[in-house]
């Protein structure tokens, strides 16, 4: 072999190596780069509460839909309640008896007594199957609540029945971290979270203003999630809010003063899967099954 054969096969030897180090390096920063994909972790999925039970199916706030709701592995169940005349806590949202029993008399609640308002179907409206479903009592809904689940207690009336409340609440089987208090109402909220040690979330609603905007401000729902001391906020979720008014910026303001984001009523998947992206810690939904199996695709 000539020199210059030597010198030529010497520096394609080297380059040989050289490339082979590059494709080995290179192979090695990918695999790098793959395991890094595959150790981002996915957000968690939020608290799945079932609005007035699986209330899609079953008469809402009947024990059938809290039962269903458990079948359908919600995570808690929220119920409406109101004071009776004789100082019952009773399970029904509106303030009269007339929608959901509809083939009866109507009452109005906080003038009724249990004994009236046991009299009542609240479930042949919903369908046939349901009929001679009654109006359930807090305690009665209280004792469908397995271990590991939780309820939310919205509560439909003023601060009067809290103290009935508390006593039930003290007397009943379940765990504080397992009860969370909800209510539009600033001054339940705020003497809920004095005279008790659950979590009491603050509610509302939007409107929107003929200015294009929606009320309340992010300002005006911060200053009264701080002026009831709440532990969360409980928003009403729309289509056409998510982005525009509940983004990143908003839940990063209600989270700074120390407010979990939560949010109702929702049955769209697409809606449920943009309150993951934004933290959300739990989605109130009338199809619990549904938005569980929705999240997890």
């Amino acid at each position: 072999m000539t020199s210059i054969e030597t010198t030529f096969f010497a520096a394609a030897t080297r380059f040989a190596a050289a490339f082979s180090f590059v494709v080995c390096l290179g192979s090695g920063s990918l695999e790098n780069v793959r395991g890094n994909e595959n150790t981002v972790k996915a957000k968690p999925l939020p608290m799945i509460v079932a609005h007035r039970g699986a209330s899609y199916t079953a008469p809402e706030n009947t024990v059938s839909a809290f039962n269903l709701a458990w079948e359908e592995n919600a995570d808690a169940i929220e119920g409406d309640f109101y004071l009776s005349a004789d100082g019952e806590i009773v399970c029904l949202h509106d303030k009269t008896t007339a929608r959901t029993a509809p083939g009866s008399p109507s009452l109005k609640v906080a003038e009724a007594t249990l004994q009236q308002l046991r009299k009542l179907d609240v479930g042949a409206w919903k369908h046939e199957r349901y009929a001679g479903e009654r109006i359930p009592t807090l305690k009665e809904v209280i004792a469908t609540v397995p271990d590991g689940k939780g309820i939310f207690i919205e509560i439909k009336c003023g601060p009067e029945i809290l103290p009935i409340l508390k006593q039930q609440l003290e007397e009943c089987s379940l765990k504080p971290e397992q009860i969370t208090i909800i209510c539009f109402n600033d001054e339940v909220v705020r003497q809920a979270r004095e005279m008790m040690p659950y979590e009491a979330n603050w509610l509302t609603s939007y409107k929107k203003q003929l200015t294009g905007g929606w009320k309340p401000s992010l300002g005006s729902v911060t200053d009264q999630l701080k002026s009831t001391n709440a532990s969360g906020f409980g928003t009403q979720v729309k289509p056409e809010l998510v982005g525009l008014v509940l983004n990143e910026t908003f839940c990063d303001a209600v989270r700074d003063i120390g407010c979990g984001m939560h949010g109702w009523t929702i049955d769209d998947a697409k809606v449920a899967k943009r309150l993951v992206e934004l933290d959300f810690v739990s989605i109130t939904t009338n199809r619990p099954a549904y938005i569980r199996d929705a999240l997890k695709k």
